[in-house]
């Protein structure tokens, strides 16, 4: 059992957020929905927390109005092992009007900022010869989604 929920503020588009990453990832659904009832600041029937599970992450999105916004101050890292893996949920979550970052940073269309990662650059940033590591990650600093075949040839290269 998670004993610890992340929790994310949106103003108004929880339900629509936690369905379209739902969509996104496998072992994913929607859990329950608390909806707000008549005399709340928001028409009865709005969506105010939705609980979900992300590849088995339990999370929950709050529909909690326009004061606060997401910043890369907290992403959600995704561990893509293969190329077609990073490619397939990078352009997902880029999609309509995401935007992407640097590193395999991005926002998606809401706000929210993800890492997706292979998990073999930790192993290449991590290895104790430097200028492996050092290869890497000048390779790396320049990109936006990563290219693991890029990387790899910068370790082999070094």
């Amino acid at each position: 059992m998670q004993n610890i929920t992340p929790c994310l503020w949106f103003d108004d588009q929880g339900e629509d957020a936690a369905n379209f990453y739902v969509s996104i990832f496998e072992r994913s659904r929607i859990l329950e929905v608390s909806r707000y009832g008549e005399g709340a600041p928001v028409p009865a029937g709005t969506a105010m927390v939705v609980e979900f599970e992300l590849d088995g992450l339990r999370l929950q999105a709050l529909n909690g109005g326009p004061a606060f916004n997401f910043t890369e101050a907290i992403s959600l890292s995704i561990a893509a092992p293969t190329q077609a893996d990073i490619d397939r949920l990078w352009d997902a979550l880029t999609a309509d009007g995401g935007e992407p970052g640097r590193c395999g940073w991005l926002k998606d269309k809401y706000g929210l900022s993800w890492q997706v990662v292979p998990p073999r650059l930790s192993e290449l940033l991590s290895d104790p010869d430097p200028a492996k590591a050092g290869a890497v990650m000048q390779t790396m600093l320049p990109m936006g989604k990563l290219d693991l075949a890029a990387l790899e040839a910068a370790y082999t290269a070094a």
